[in-house]
């Protein structure tokens, strides 16, 4: 069941979106060469626990897995997303690391991702986050109401695909606000004109993930590479549906497209 929320729960999503948004930018001036990503996490989780808020993906479950351990998915290089944070893992030159997070403030779920630069990086790997950001925003400028998933799903893997790039399989965007992960899903290609119609009030979480080298991927666990180990990069936003055009509310300030 696809939810539409009450202006309450939107007032109550924004606030736990507004808190991401914030978290994320900070980040932007963590993340530098000779930095684990396990600090990143502790610094995650000590900011949304001053902000009132407890970390979404912490404990989260699905079924053959341990539950989910850490505040932040730390996803370096290859690694699409679910990245483990560790003290061994430490950001160098030249890396690109995506950072998705979610939080649970009075009760209600917030989700976005980014994917940054650690000092200079390849000219390959600017270009395929400006992609992967682009696509994002194409897909958010497609949730209007009366429009179907299926347009959100096609102009991103439409775009990608112009650019040369490829979608990662089998990995979409969501509903989210009441829990993390509501419907509908939101894939990163379709066919525009299908799927579940938008409706002002709901509030999804669109997050393309781009490849470099191509859409396969390979499990461990929790975590998904690209098969191929070339790059992935991964942004994602959650939005509220209205009477005209996409609000963005991960970021902070807020933002409509």
């Amino acid at each position: 069941m696809i939810i539409c929320k009450s202006p309450t729960e939107i007032e109550k999503i924004r606030l736990s979106c507004q808190i991401l948004g914030e978290l994320l930018d900070l980040l932007a001036e963590k993340i530098q060469p000779g930095v684990s990503t396990w600090d990143l996490d502790a610094f995650a989780y000590d900011f949304l626990a001053k902000n009132g808020a407890k970390p979404a993906f912490k404990g989260y479950q699905v079924p053959g897995l341990t539950p989910f351990p850490f505040t932040l998915c730390t996803s370096l290089n290859s690694v699409i997303v679910h990245g483990f944070p560790s003290k061994k893992v430490i950001l160098k030159e030249g890396d690109i690391i995506s950072i998705d997070v979610g939080a649970i403030k009075d009760g209600y779920y917030s989700d976005a991702a980014r994917t940054y630069a650690v000092g200079n990086i390849s000219p390959e790997a600017q270009t395929l986050m400006e992609v992967t950001l682009n696509a994002l925003y194409k897909g958010i400028a497609a949730a209007l109401p009366g429009n179907r998933v299926g347009d959100i799903s096609n102009v991103i893997g439409t775009y990608v695909t112009s650019k040369g790039y490829y979608v990662a399989d089998d990995l979409t965007g969501h509903g989210v606000g009441r829990y993390l992960h509501e419907e509908p899903q939101i894939p990163n290609i379709g066919k525009a004109g299908y799927g579940p119609r938008l409706r002002p009030g709901m509030t999804l979480a669109i997050e393309p993930m781009v490849n470099l080298g191509t859409n396969k991927v390979k499990e461990n666990g929790w975590e998904f590479s690209v098969a191929d180990g070339t790059l992935s990069a991964h942004f994602e936003h959650t939005i509220l549906v209205t009477d005209s055009k996409p609000e963005i509310l991960t970021i902070a300030g807020g933002a409509k497209v």
